[in-house]
This record gives structure tokens, sequence and C-alpha cells, in this order.
């Protein structure tokens, strides 16, 4: 199944332009079987998850959150207590959070910015669960670095995303899954197993 897991709205993040049914639109244009939605420090409800599938059936939609976290940014799936992850978190700290709620926890846009990914991940003693390995924050070092890390550490999920805050960029990158992703649990599963690969959106690959 193919999935963006990096997605803005301007529903809870004040530098996103992209509406939420236009968000579903493009996705079912870009071939995606689903979709996750990382507010900055905000996790849907399940109210508006269900408001939002009620207008877009057969798409799955899930809710994540992405943290900046202090060192750099972390996607977070599979969290049940938002509440306690919270921006400028020790990525140790917060990744050892989003375990106790049996979460997953992902490296956002690795090395972007001039990032010591591997001092930050070093010094705070966080364990990650996968790693972005592409999306539309990425240039073609950070990309090679990123491939470079998961060829030493096979066993981390790599996930290819957008990143999107405006309708033109959903689904520009694609994660492949090899199992059936139906909800939130089945995501973190693939996720911790590793089974989750970065692609190009279908007829451009």
């Amino acid at each position: 199944m193919r999935f963006d897991l990096h997605i803005h709205t301007h529903v809870h993040s004040g530098d996103s332009e992209l509406d939420p049914m236009d968000l579903v639109a493009r996705a079912r244009e870009m071939g995606l079987d689903g979709i996750v939605i990382t507010e900055h420090e905000y996790q849907w409800t399940e109210k508006e998850l269900e408001d939002l599938r009620g207008k877009a059936p057969g798409l799955v939609i899930l809710a994540g959150v992405e943290i900046s976290a202090w060192g750099g940014d972390v996607l977070c799936y599979g969290v049940t207590d938002p509440f306690r992850v919270k921006r400028g978190m020790d990525w140790g700290e917060l990744t050892r959070e989003v375990h106790k709620q049996g979460g997953v926890a992902v490296a956002a846009h690795p090395w972007r910015w001039g990032q010591d990914f591997e001092k930050v991940l070093r010094i705070s003693r966080a364990t990650i669960d996968g790693i972005e390995m592409t999306s539309n924050n990425m240039d073609t070092s950070t990309k090679r670095n990123a491939l470079a890390y998961r060829a030493r550490h096979p066993h981390l999920a790599g996930l290819g995303n957008s990143d999107a805050h405006r309708r033109e960029t959903v689904g520009c990158f694609q994660t492949l899954f090899e199992s059936n992703i139906r909800t939130t649990a089945d995501l973190v599963e693939a996720i911790r197993l590793g089974r989750a690969n970065p692609v190009l959106p279908a007829g451009q690959e």
C-alpha cells in the first residue's frame, strides 16, 4: 500500500495552506491508498478524522504528530496521549515517551539545515524506529546521508514523504508498505518491523 505519512493542513499548522478536502483529492490523484496527517505539535482527534473519512470513502486517513524536538523534528505515530510529547523535548526523552505509549518515532528530514543527526542521537541516547529517506524538504546531500545511514541500520523503516504544506506537493514522495495498513496499530507494527520503503509515485519510478 502507498502512503504519504508527513502532511500538514491549515487546520492546525499555521505554516500550511493545505485544505483537508484538497488534500484528499490530491492524494487520490497521486495514487495513494492512505495518508497520515502530522500537524506541528498537534494530533488530530478521532472525531476530526472520522469527519474527513466520511468525505473520502476508500482512502485510509490516520493521524500522527510532528514534534519540534531539541536538535530536530521527529514524526510520532501511535501516540495515545499527545499532550505528553512536547515541543523542545530531548530526543531521548521524546522517543522513550513515544515507546512507552506504544508508538514509534521516525526522524523527519534528517541532516536538514546542517543538523548533526548522528550526534543528536548519540548525545540524547534516542532510539528511533525509522528514518525519512526522502521528502520535499530534503536535498541530494541529505538524501544521500539518509540512504547511507539506513544501509548501516537496515532494521529501520525507510520512509518517503512529501512534508506537504500545499496541494501540489502531496504524494510527491511515498512510502510503500508490504502489509495491509488500515489502522494506526497496523501502521505502528509495520514501521516497528522495518517493513517500509520510499518510492516515487506510480508511473514515475
